[in-house]
C-alpha cells in the first residue's frame, strides 16, 4: 500500500514538532553557562565545515560563488555567536533593585525556521544559533531546491549538539518537502514563533499563519553616491558588493543614483572597475529575463554571474565585465531595473541634485523594498542626517558595500540573515533579527508607591447619599476632578524618580 506523500509529510512534521516541543523542555533546565557551551560548540562545528557546505550549496542550487558562500558560513557560525557571546539570555537578564525591576528571559519554544535557497546553509547556521541561544528548538522547513546541503547542514548541528551532550532533536529538519508540510509546521499551534526568510508568498503565509512570526520583505536598495564621495571608493565598495556571491545577499544594491554634476566621473570609474553600460537595445532584450510573465524575479537568472546572463540574453559584452549596468529614468513594477534583481545587474539614475536623488531612492523603495534598505556614499554629514531622516529604511548604511554591511560583516550591525523591514515593509521587527527577538521577557515589579501616596492632596471620596433605594455608589468612586488631581500627583512623583 502506498501511503500519499503530503499526509506522510504532515505527520512528519507533527512528529518533528512534538519531539521539538520535549527538547526544549529539556533545554529549559539549562543554565547560561550550559547554554553557552552548547552553542559555542555548534558553531565550532559548522565552521570546521565551512568550504565543503559552501561548495555543497553551490552545486545544488547553481547559485553563487563558493568562495563567498566560505564567508557567508563563517558569518552564520561564529560571527554570529561573537556576536552574542556575552548576551543573557536565562534567567534573570537585567536587575535595578533600586527601581524594583528584574527581567526574565523566556523562552519562545519551538522555532519554525524557513530556509531559502539563496543562503541555505549559512542560514540554517544562523537560525539555530539565535535560537538555541534564547532557549529554544529548531525545526528547520528547507527550501526542496537546496534540501540536500540544508540537510547536511542540520546533520552537522545535530552532531555537534550529541557531542556536546545537549537534548536529542533540538534541531530537526523536515524530510518530505511539500506545501502541506510547510503549512502543517507554521499553523502547529507548538510553534512558538516562525523565523521566514524566503519569497514574498511564503513570508506572506507565515505571517497569515496564527502564530508569531519575524518575516522579511523583499530588498532593492539604491546607492546614491553624492558630489562629496570618494567616487573610486564608492563603486568598489559597490561592485565588491554586488558581485559578492554574484548578487544573492538581499541587502545588496539594486541601482546606482547620482548626481549630474558628477556623472562623467562615476560613468568613467564604473567603466574602469568592469562595469558595461547596455544600450537601449542590450536593455530591452535582457528586460525580458529579469522578469517571469508574472512579475516575479527570474530564478534562472539569481546568482549567475555578468558573462552567464548576458550569454543567456543573447548579448555580447567584454571579457572583463563584472556588473550589466542600465540607464534608466523609470520606476514602476512593469520596469525590471527598477525592481529587485539578486545578480550582478545595476540600474543607473541620474539627478539634478540630492534632493532630487533622494525622491529618486524613496521612489525606487516604495516600488519594492520599502523598510529594508539603502546605502550613501559621502562625505557631507548633513545629507547623511537628511537621509536617514526621510527614508523609509530599517538600515541605512554609509560608504561601505551593502551586502555585506546590511548583515554586519563589514558595519557594527548584529550579524544576521534574517534583516527585518518593519512595519512599512510589512515586518514584525526593523532589527537584525538576533537572540533577543527569539525571547519573551517576565517582568517582576515590586510595589513602590501605596494607593493614598497617589491620592496624593486629593480629598478622600465620601460615600453618597441615595435615599432609601440607594444608587450602587461606594467610596470608591472619583469625581472627574479627583482623578484629574491623583493622575497629575503620580506624574509628579514619577518625574522625580520616586
Amino acid at each position: 500500500m502506498t501511503l500519499d506523500r503530503d499526509l506522510q509529510s504532515i505527520q512528519e512534521v507533527r512528529n518533528l514538532v512534538r519531539q521539538a516541543k520535549e527538547a526544549q523542555q529539556k533545554l529549559a533546565s539549562y543554565s547560561q553557562q550550559q547554554i553557552d557551551r552548547l552553542v559555542e560548540h555548534i558553531a565550532n562545528a559548522c565552521a570546521a565545515q565551512a568550504e565543503p557546505l559552501a561548495k555543497m550549496a553551490v552545486e545544488e542550487t547553481g547559485f553563487g560563488v563558493w568562495q563567498d558562500k566560505v564567508l557567508k558560513n563563517l558569518l552564520g557560525s561564529t560571527m554570529t555567536w561573537e556576536s552574542c557571546r556575552n548576551l543573557k539570555t536565562v534567567g534573570i537578564i537585567r536587575e535595578d533593585k533600586e527601581r524594583g525591576l528584574m527581567e526574565i528571559g523566556v523562552p519562545m519554544g519551538v522555532v519554525a525556521a524557513l530556509i531559502p535557497s539563496t543562503n541555505p546553509t549559512s542560514t540554517t547556521m544562523y537560525k539555530a544559533i539565535i535560537s538555541i541561544k534564547a532557549g529554544n528548538s529548531v525545526v528547520v522547513s528547507p527550501h526542496p531546491n537546496a534540501k540536500k546541503c540544508i540537510l547536511e547542514t542540520v546533520r552537522i548541528i545535530t552532531e555537534a549538539i550529541r557531542e556536546a551532550g545537549g537534548p536529542e532533536n533540538l534541531v530537526q529538519c523536515i524530510q518530505l518537502t511539500t506545501m502541506d508540510a510547510t503549512n502543517a509546521l507554521l499553523t502547529h499551534r507548538d510553534v512558538g514563533i516562525i523565523l521566514a526568510t524566503g519569497g514574498e508568498a511564503m513570508v506572506r503565509a507565515a505571517y497569515s499563519s496564527g502564530n508569531p512570526a519575524i518575516g522579511v520583505g523583499p530588498g532593492n536598495g539604491p546607492a546614491y553616491i553624492e558630489r562629496s564621495a570618494d567616487i573610486p571608493t564608492a563603486v568598489r565598495q559597490i561592485f565588491d558588493s554586488k558581485t559578492f556571491d554574484n548578487g544573492t545577499i538581499c541587502a545588496s544594491e539594486q541601482s546606482i543614483v547620482t548626481e549630474r554634476c558628477i556623472e562623467d566621473q562615476v560613468v568613467a570609474e564604473v567603466k574602469r572597475q568592469g562595469g558595461y553600460f547596455l544600450t537601449p537595445q542590450q536593455s530591452e532584450k535582457l528586460s525580458g529575463f529579469i522578469l517571469r510573465a508574472n512579475g516575479t524575479m527570474n530564478p534562472k537568472i539569481v546568482g549567475k554571474s555578468a558573462k552567464v546572463i548576458a550569454d543567456m540574453a543573447g548579448i555580447d559584452i567584454p571579457e572583463r565585465t563584472r556588473v550589466l549596468v542600465s540607464r534608466q529614468t523609470e520606476v514602476s513594477k512593469q520596469n525590471p531595473y527598477s525592481r529587485e534583481k539578486l545578480c550582478p545587474i545595476l540600474a543607473f539614475y541620474v539627478e539634478e541634485n540630492w534632493e532630487a536623488a533622494c525622491e529618486r531612492s524613496m521612489a525606487i523603495l516604495f516600488n519594492e523594498g520599502v523598510g529594508h534598505t539603502m546605502t550613501i556614499h559621502s562625505q557631507n554629514e548633513e545629507v547623511i542626517r537628511q537621509f536617514a531622516l526621510q527614508k523609509p529604511v530599517s538600515r541605512l548604511l554609509v560608504n561601505t558595500p551593502a551586502a555585506l554591511g546590511g548583515v554586519g560583516a563589514t558595519t557594527n550591525l548584529q550579524p544576521a540573515l534574517t534583516l527585518g523591514c518593519g512595519s512599512v515593509g510589512g515586518s514584525a521587527t526593523s532589527d537584525n533579527v538576533g537572540p533577543m527577538n527569539l525571547l519573551n521577557i517576565r517582568r517582576v515589579a515590586y510595589g513602590r508607591r501605596e494607593l493614598a501616596e497617589l491620592r496624593g492632596t486629593a480629598p478622600a471620596p465620601q460615600a453618597a447619599s441615595c435615599g432609601a433605594s440607594g444608587c450602587g455608589q461606594t467610596a470608591g468612586n472619583f469625581t472627574r476632578a479627583e482623578i484629574e488631581e491623583i493622575t497629575r500627583a503620580v506624574l509628579r512623583r514619577l518625574s522625580a524618580g520616586q
